[in-house]
């Protein structure tokens, strides 16, 4: 592996890999289609950068944050690594946007299949 290899990688990750969401109880694919941000990308960085910031502006006076805010601010994180989706709902598509991303992010196991995806660097490592 060169120096290009690994930048190249970072760049690439920014793209996106597609991600199919699967029914946490059969596995079946459920044709909920996103296009997921990489570990290593300025997409990710962002994000994370994002989430510092939102976590200190939820601080109060003596630097706590409630469990609740931590949480939302996580869930913005995520919801950032996504770059768009194919979703189709009563026969037309869903309009890609923070809010409907967060809207799908209250499902726990939609969440941690998102965030699992987000986090493998093998899933974004193009051949």
């Amino acid at each position: 592996m060169t120096l290009d290899d690994i930048t190249n990688d970072a760049i690439n990750q920014d793209r996106g890999r597609e991600f199919e969401l699967h029914d946490p109880v059969s596995g079946t694919p459920t044709g909920i289609k996103l296009t997921i941000a990489g570990p290593d990308s300025e997409t990710s960085h962002r994000a994370h950068l994002a989430l510092a910031d939102e976590l200190a502006e939820m601080a109060d006076r003596d630097g706590r944050v409630s469990a609740e805010h931590r949480e939302r601010a996580r869930l913005n994180c995520l919801a950032r690594h996504v770059l768009r989706w194919d979703i189709i709902e009563d026969g037309r598509p869903v309009p890609f946007s923070h809010a409907n991303v967060l809207r799908l992010l209250k499902v726990q196991w939609v969440q941690q299949q998102i965030d699992a995806f987000a986090a493998d660097r093998s899933a974004h490592r193009v051949a």
